[in-house]
């Protein structure tokens, strides 16, 4: 509102947006010589803005990171795409069941459909325990591997009908490969959402991308049904379509993982940024990470990528001290009480990898330096006899400063999400007893 003196006219704006510095003037009103009001935007602008918000988050673009478009772009994609197979892959599935048959009975379908779910139900539950713990640690991988389950699903679904003998455990695997992806999708799309979170609005853009799912959903089952009416009776066609969505899934999928320039620190993200810090001073950026970053698994590697330098495979965290042999564990006291006597590790080597003893009372602060020390260490194997004296130089003269330039690069260093780590060990030294729990 401008007001200049009593005697002059009072002009009065209405502004609308969802953050200052997305604010928009919508209309102005002024009082002399008579009221008027004049708009500055059109109503389709308006209704448009209003659709819009129902589909990204408040604040929009500046709430959220700038790898939040073109990923969200990918993923719907490849959704449209899930979407439209899910039609075909149904068709069969229904048809292998008896559906339209008058040979079928009921209770046999429910039957049938029971052992369905109750697979599936019990993969969910079998995939958490063993892997829940360590998704975090590597979301990227694990969003790719979830969508790899959830074709190989579809597919199992597709090829139901050309074994009757087998239907049921054609099915039932299916909902196994399935029932992976649920939990993995689920609980690495929970990391995504807090890395694009800029301003603590984690549940405004999961809502958000609920709305966005759900018009990928409607659209990709339009579609699917036109494509299921059109390839009706014609195998050939229904194979190729699903062939051709499936090739363009997964490459939707792995698009939108590349487009991701995560900031928290795994071990492979820590290991790169370590070896070119080790090597010219200086700490690269998120985006510059994510574009080194190994993504796929490692049985799906190239020859070229398993060729590379990923030290961090030679790093193994939260060691079991009875795993280690009668030497090594003489190796680890003797080092106990001096290389560690302050620390909350011990490291040992072991035909070139690091085994990474954590104490009882580690931190998660501990649990990173362990692992950068452990990663200096496994960079001076082979190079000097007295590797334990020389990487913890290092880590006395570099660790803070590497710990720095990280934070000022915008990356995380309040933890390392690493694969989660359930043995630990206590020690203490003295002049005459050496204790090792």
């Amino acid at each position: 509102m401008e007001v200049s003196s009593p005697s002059q006219s009072i002009i009065l704006e209405e502004w609308n947006g969802s953050s200052s510095t997305k604010l928009s003037k919508t209309a102005t009103i002024t009082a002399s010589p008579s009221l008027s009001i004049r708009r500055s935007s059109s109503y389709f602008h308006h209704v448009w803005g209003r659709i819009l918000e129902a589909f990204v988050p408040e604040g929009f673009p500046s709430s959220v990171t700038p790898d939040y478009v073109p990923f969200q772009v990918w993923d719907s994609l490849q959704g449209l795409s899930t979407y439209i197979r899910t039609m075909l892959s149904t068709q069969a599935l229904l048809s292998a069941i008896g559906v339209g048959e008058k040979s079928a009975t009921v209770i046999g379908a429910t039957f049938q459909w029971f052992l369905r779910d109750l697979t599936g139900m019990v993969g969910g539950i079998l995939f958490t325990f063993y892997q829940g713990s360590n998704l975090d640690s590597n979301a990227k991988m694990w969003r790719l591997v979830a969508d790899l389950m959830n074709d190989l699903g579809m597919l199992m679904d597709l090829i139901s009908p050309l074994f009757p003998s087998a239907f049921v455990f054609v099915v039932c695997l299916g909902s196994l490969s399935r029932s992976f992806t649920g939990v993995a999708s689920g609980a690495t799309r929970a990391a995504l959402t807090q890395h694009f979170a800029l301003q603590n609005n984690a549940a405004d853009i999961s809502a958000k991308e609920g709305s966005q799912e759900t018009l990928a959903t409607m659209t990709g089952m339009a579609m699917g049904m036109l494509l299921a009416r059109i390839t009706m009776g014609h195998p050939l066609a229904i194979w190729f379509s699903f062939l051709s969505l499936t090739m363009f899934h997964m490459y939707a999928n792995y698009k939108a993982v590349r487009c991701l320039a995560l900031t928290s620190l795994n071990p492979q993200r820590s290991s790169i940024l370590l070896q070119h810090f080790m090597e010219t001073g200086q700490v690269l950026s998120p985006e510059q990470v994510s574009k080194m970053e190994h993504i796929l698994p490692i049985w799906a590697s190239s020859r070229r990528s398993k060729g590379l330098k990923l030290m961090h495979m030679r790093v193994r965290l939260g060691v079991r001290v009875s795993s280690l042999s009668q030497p090594e564990l003489s190796d680890l006291l003797r080092h106990a009480g001096s290389h560690y006597r302050k620390a909350k590790y011990i490291l040992v080597e072991r035909r070139g990898v690091i085994n990474v003893i954590m104490h009882k009372d580690s931190t998660a602060a501990d649990i990173l330096q362990s692992f950068v020390h452990a990663h200096v260490m496994a960079t001076l194997t082979g190079k000097t006899s007295s590797i334990h004296t020389e990487s913890q130089l290092w880590i006395d003269r570099e660790f803070e400063l590497f710990l720095q330039k990280l934070k000022l690069s915008g990356w995380k260093t309040e933890r390392l999400l690493s694969p989660s780590i359930s043995w630990k060990a206590n020690w203490s030294s003295g002049p005459l007893d050496e204790k090792l729990d």
